[in-house]
């Protein structure tokens, strides 16, 4: 019953010596020793065992607890521990390994937050420098003024005793002077006593009343001095007082000062930590969406797609954005799927298909090319700016083209033209004639447009006096200034840009104004012509967001028209009264003869809501007629 105790105090033993704490690595020497100590305790244990055996005794059981007899059921308790051990060590190296890798990223993890407090704390200190350098300027200002007050304060007591000075040496010059004048009238009436035709003696007594008069003056003017003396004038007083005054104000000036840019200078510190935080919070923003965003297309793929091949492609997307580049994409897309097609299926004939493609049944797609397109419209304006009795343009196209190509024939055409120039809206014909043909847009703005840029073609065929077709700068520039006289400088200067004109450029510089208003094949305009566009449009814009900033309504609030018309009076008080007239017409939806007169009661009856007002106005040709501030008469 006590060999167990023994074993089991050497592998508590061999426990210890395994789990102490020593960085992951045992000693071999220390294997060694606790191996030896416990061969010697087996040793004694079997000498004790076999000291102990009784003979006769070798046939019964052996008592609970104690190891079998014989030589093959020995137990070597020393040798089973060393093993033990040796299994827990290869057990335990992963976990070493593990936690050398651990410790390592955690090492160069509180490096980097090291550098980084590092980093902040030396950020912080030249901060601190900085302010520190501030404040001592700020308290060498103040006491560089408070060094040039006391400088101030000693130049005028300098100069207020030196004038005391001056004023004491006056006086008593001219008692000086005053003495001797009277010495010099007493020896002439002295030497000459028959001049004043006087008694002397009468003389002598008038002479010595008015010495005593003199000494008595003397007295009193003695008095003045002694009671006097230091008392300054007023007006040196108020001057001084005054000047004392502003240098006060001057100094108390400066302190406000000195306190307001302190203020600033903590409330910039709080912005700076505030925009610190923000620019944080920003940089995390930033690589989320770095992290998660759709990365920018490469539309450099589009070059072996897009016929024509590169070159084509690079001539489609210069100057485009994105988005310009994904409808210019999807329109040569339309257009192969667009050539693709045969026949295109009727609409049927319900209210919202437009009249001239109300049709049941299948029509032939005639496959015209973009430049026949272009002509076809271009020649159904010149048929609309010459016929006489007005027809809705719906009407007018769908009778252009049976009077073109046949009544058999026209359908076909109208769905072909419509598809076209539905896909096309990059090309300015297609898209201005798709708009006016879907009501999108009233035809006057197109016509408008035109005799526009005729006009400008005019004026400087005008100022082309040698008929060359080369203007100056100084020309078009005068040329655009009398033709659009409420455009802003810097509208003017766009025009000139793109017109050819740039910072390099002299007055003297001669310009091919003809080339200004040429066209493409597809009937694409230069530069200057989509520019003069493009102003226009912002200029409606502009003019709209006035009207409704005058108005002060939301867009879901309904107007009346009598505050539609005070509003467009206020915004261009050059407005007539016919085109003011055709606008609320315009606006209201009205017909020309129940557009009520200004003051009528029907007036205020009449209302429609904002934002369609507005969409209303959009649609037509609406611009400024004169300054919105009424010029001074000269």
């Amino acid at each position: 019953m006590a060999s167990p105790k023994p074993r089991c105090s050497s592998f508590a033993t061999t426990s210890r010596t395994h789990m102490r704490p020593s960085g992951g690595i045992i000693d071999d020497s220390f294997l060694t020793e606790t191996k030896n100590i416990q061969n010697r305790k087996l040793s004694q244990k079997r000498k004790t065992l076999v000291s102990a055996e009784v003979p006769g005794a070798a046939g019964e059981l052996p008592t609970q607890g104690a190891p079998p007899a014989g030589p093959e059921h020995r137990f070597y308790p020393g040798a089973e521990a060393t093993a033990h051990q040796r299994e827990k060590i290869r057990a335990l190296e992963p976990l070493k390994a593990k936690l050398v890798t651990v410790n390592e990223d955690c090492n160069e993890r509180i490096l980097a937050m090291r550098a980084e407090e590092r980093y902040e704390i030396t950020m912080l200190k030249k901060e601190k420098m900085n302010l520190l350098k501030l404040i001592d300027k700020k308290n060498e200002e103040k006491i560089s003024l408070q060094s040039e007050v006391s400088k101030l304060r000693k130049n005028l007591a300098e100069e207020y005793l030196r004038y005391l000075t001056e004023r004491d040496a006056r006086k008593i010059l001219i008692a000086d002077l005053n003495e001797l004048r009277y010495q010099r009238e007493d020896m002439s009436l002295a030497q000459s006593p028959g001049i004043w035709g006087e008694d002397p003696v009468k003389l002598t007594l008038a002479l010595k009343m008015t010495r005593q008069d003199l000494t008595r003056t003397q007295m009193e003017l003695n008095t003045m001095k002694a009671n006097f003396g230091d008392v300054v004038p007023r007006r040196d007083f108020e001057m001084q007082e005054k000047t004392n005054k502003d240098l006060q104000e001057q100094l108390d000036s400066l302190r406000d000062d000195y306190e307001e840019v302190c203020k600033e200078h903590e409330i910039l510190l709080q912005l700076h930590m505030t925009t610190l935080k923000e620019r944080d919070q920003f940089h995390s923003e930033l690589q989320e969406i770095q992290r998660t965003s759709t990365p920018r297309p490469d539309w450099s793929k589009c070059e072996d797609v897009v016929a024509g091949g590169p070159d084509r492609w690079q001539m489609l997307a210069e100057g485009k954005n994105s988005d310009q580049l994904v409808d210019v994409l999807l329109e040569e897309i339309g257009e192969g799927l667009l050539r693709e097609k045969d026949f295109f299926p009727g609409l049927g004939y319900g209210e919202a298909i437009p009249p001239f493609l109300r049709f049941d049944g299948i029509v032939e797609n005639k496959k015209p090319t973009k430049k026949d397109v272009v002509n076809l419209l271009k020649d159904a304006w010149k048929q609309r700016l010459v016929e006489e009795q007005k027809e809705k343009f719906p009407d007018f196209f769908f009778n252009f083209l049976e009077h073109r190509f046949g009544p058999g024939e026209a359908m076909a055409w109208a769905y072909t033209i419509f598809e076209n120039i539905k896909l096309f809206r990059s090309n300015e014909v297609m898209s201005q004639f798709y708009a006016v043909l879907m009501g999108k847009r009233s035809e006057n703005v197109y016509i408008k447009q035109k005799e526009t840029v005729a006009q400008l073609l005019k004026e400087m065929t005008n100022a082309d006096s040698q008929n060359e077709g080369l203007i100056t700068m100084e020309h078009l520039s005068t040329v655009l200034k009398s033709t659009f006289p409420f455009k802003k400088e810097e509208k003017i200067q766009e025009l000139m840009e793109a017109g050819g004109w740039h910072p390099n450029s002299s007055n003297a510089d001669l310009l091919n104004y003809r080339s200004l208003f040429t066209e493409d094949e597809e009937g694409q305009s230069t530069p200057f012509v989509q520019k003069l566009w493009e102003q226009y449009v912002d200029e409606k814009d502009e003019y709209l967001r006035e009207l409704k900033q005058e108005l002060g309504m939301e867009l879901h609030n309904e107007v009346t028209l009598p505050q539609i018309r005070e509003a467009l009076i206020s915004i261009d008080p050059s407005l007539e009264k016919q085109t003011l007239n055709s606008y609320l017409i315009q606006a209201f939806q009205l017909p020309m003869t129940e557009l009520p007169e200004e003051g009528e009661e029907k007036e205020e009856s009449i209302v429609v809501q904002l934002k369609i007002a507005l969409q209303r106005l959009q649609m037509i040709d609406i611009r400024r007629m004169g300054s919105r501030e009424p010029e001074p008469a000269s």
